[in-house]
């Protein structure tokens, strides 16, 4: 029996749920399930262009999870590609990780940093000291889930 798989952090649930082609019915489409922590891990490595270590770390799993984790996911958007499916997001075992978002009032850069880092005196970007809470209301990172199945 294999052992399950241990929570994996993410840092932010995906904003749309779920892509079809354009001009066929849903009833007719096959779906493809991409888990929320294939998402992230698409999103560290393909957007935010993170080498594998680095996106492993953000994760808090092996460089070799890592590796099988985009290796699903980038199989499983490429065959909905490919084959014409729809791609639906959800599932997985993960946990939110709580963040901080900041933006620089100088050069305009927004970034993100855990909680319990403490205040941030300058812009990674351009090293200015104008930065700021774009989240100070309690923003979209701040929400928490573990091991649960979304949306």
């Amino acid at each position: 029996m294999p052992r399950p798989p241990r929570c994996r952090w993410v840092g932010r649930l995906p904003d749309v749920s779920y892509f079809k082609p354009r001009g066929i019915p849903l009833a007719g489409l096959e779906e493809v399930v991409v888990t929320v922590d294939e998402f992230e891990a698409l999103r560290l490595a393909d957007l935010e262009g993170l080498y594998q270590e680095q996106a492993a770390e953000r994760m808090k799993v092996s460089r070799q999870t890592f590796g099988r984790i985009i290796e699903s996911a980038r199989r499983k958007v490429a065959e909905a590609f490919v084959e014409g499916k729809a791609v639906r997001i959800e599932g997985g075992s993960f946990e939110v990780k709580k963040v901080r978002t900041f933006e620089c009032a100088g050069c305009g850069h927004s970034w993100q940093e855990p909680f319990g880092t403490g205040r941030l005196a300058e812009c990674p970007e351009c090293h200015g000291g104008k930065v700021y809470r774009a989240d100070a209301g309690g923003g979209r990172g701040n929400r928490q889930a573990s091991n649960q199945h979304w949306p």
